[in-house]
């Protein structure tokens, strides 16, 4: 059995290919900052898509879309934020793409920086 690390990255290069696939650039992958992180920064167009990926091999406990809880998607925005300030202020949004099992979902504009 794969190490839960290993499982995550392959769901983050599933998650990145199927966005490519769709028109999306993948610019970062796993942007790290005290507190909190993105899994994928993306371009679409002249946005940038901050992207949650959520990989989950059963549904027992509310699937993947339940598994993103206020707290972590508070640590996305906050890693967003940093994001930003760094790369200068741009047109952005929040997506997530969800894993269960076999099945990949992208939710556009799923979680609110507000």
């Amino acid at each position: 059995m794969a190490t839960a690390q290993a499982q995550g990255a392959a769901a983050e290069d599933r998650a990145a290919r199927f966005l490519e696939q769709r028109g999306l650039a993948v610019v970062e992958r796993n942007f790290r900052v005290r507190g909190g992180e993105i899994d994928l920064v993306c371009r679409d167009g002249r946005s940038v898509v901050f992207v949650e990926v959520r990989k989950r091999s059963r549904a027992d406990y509310g699937g993947a879309a339940a598994s993103i809880t206020p707290a972590k998607q508070a640590r996305l925005v906050l890693a967003a934020r940093h994001w930003l300030q760094r790369h200068g202020e741009t047109p952005c949004r929040f997506d997530c793409v969800l894993i269960d099992g076999d099945r990949i979902e992208w939710l556009k504009d799923a979680i609110s920086a507000d």
